[in-house]
């Protein structure tokens, strides 16, 4: 009987393929080795120029994942400028550099320069009791509310921007349901809930109110298509012609007030250019159109709230712990008009940067399309 001795050298197994696959990815991790990036499309270098001012593969990718990572929503338009020259511009399938979409909230920033145009022709004042007729009756403490708290949200008034169910809040009640066909007289007829001033809560409202000054200051007839008339003119010929923004268009509700909380469409180009206008400090091309000291109000932080100016989000915490911007990431002196759904104009004087994005993000994503941002915005550091 002969006995069979066993090999010096055992013979090689072959690992399962799933346990192969995993080896190889523990090891790669071990030896420190980076994940390599995909390779850019052609569509995504395009939306780039040749010299963009920052990394423009690094900027082609922050560019693209804006598009196509599903995490950050549905982004329509971007445009990206920097010293006055748009250098990177792309737009999702069905939109183009004429279409016209909507700012949401952004237009609560149009609304404030509107304001300030009116204030340095000499037709309204700042600290004085905002012009509004109903408040105006003897023992009114309403009468009390000046333009400058208007601007800052500091007003007192009695409103609810978002609530469960959504048709509860005040928002919703004045843009659509028993306040729409006059949406200054359901706003103007809220009653103090605080003292004005002493407290900053966000209002579309607000907003509102102030676009109905504005057309108060402007025409004295109750005329709905007197009103939209006269603010329409006077926007355009103060405003949107100078600045270089011709496709801007506000919308009116039945009584011929703007609805300047929420209702203006322009291109993503001329949002961009409403950027540059602001960053310029209210100058376009050498051209003053608004007065240097209004933009500074616009761009002061509000009392109550250091991450809010007047009419326009700042690059500061929030009180409530919720960032609208990106504070620690970028320049203290970044300010931004923020729209519903994820609509933003991002400007960064220091950087001589203005970033538009626009499109339709849940808000549970907005965190990440934020974060997003500040990495285009990161790009451009000049440290």
């Amino acid at each position: 009987m002969v006995t069979r001795r066993p090999p010096l050298i055992a013979p090689k197994r072959r690992l399962p393929t799933p346990l192969v696959a995993l080896s190889l990815a523990l090891l790669a991790g071990c030896g420190g080795g980076e994940k390599a990036e995909s390779p850019l499309s052609a569509q995504a270098m395009a939306a780039i120029g040749q010299r963009p001012g920052a990394p423009r593969e690094a900027l082609a990718r922050a560019v693209d994942e804006l598009f196509t990572d599903p995490m950050l929503g549905e982004t329509r338009a971007l445009v990206v400028m920097h010293r006055g020259r748009i250098v990177a511009e792309r737009y999702a399938p069905g939109y183009g550099p004429d279409t016209k979409l909507i700012g949401w909230s952004m237009s609560k920033t149009i609304t404030g320069v509107l304001i300030g145009l009116l204030i340095s022709d000499g037709r309204l004042t700042l600290d004085e009791s905002a012009p509004v007729p109903s408040w105006q009756r003897p023992g009114d403490p309403r009468g009390e509310i000046t333009l400058r708290q208007l601007l800052q949200m500091r007003s007192g008034l009695r409103h609810v921007e978002s609530t469960t169910p959504a048709g509860d809040a005040d928002t919703v009640r004045m843009l659509a349901l028993d306040g729409r066909d006059d949406m200054a007289a359901y706003a103007e007829a809220q009653p103090l809930v605080s003292e004005p001033g002493s407290h900053w809560e966000y209002s579309t409202a607000t907003s509102v109110i102030l676009a109905d000054i504005a057309a108060r200051a402007l025409t004295d007839s109750r005329d709905p298509a007197a009103r939209r008339q006269a603010v329409s003119d006077y926007l355009r010929s103060r405003l949107f012609m100078p600045a270089g923004m011709p496709s801007a268009t506000p919308e009116f509700d039945a009584a011929g007030t703007m609805i300047g909380g929420s209702m203006i469409h322009a291109t993503a180009r001329d949002w961009g250019r409403f950027g540059e206008f602001l960053r310029s400090n209210g100058t376009i091309g050498g051209v003053r159109i608004v007065p240097s000291d209004w933009v500074g109000f616009m761009l002061a932080p509000a009392p109550h709230n250091p991450g809010y100016g007047a009419q326009v989000w700042l690059n500061r915490p929030q009180p409530s712990g919720q960032e609208e911007l990106f504070p620690g990431r970028g320049k203290a002196n970044i300010f931004a008009a923020i729209g519903h759904l994820g609509q933003y104009v991002i400007v960064s004087p220091d950087q001589e940067l203005t970033v538009v994005r626009l499109g339709k993000t849940d808000h549970a994503m907005r965190p990440a399309l934020v974060r997003k941002l500040a990495d285009i915005v990161q790009l451009y550091n000049q440290d």
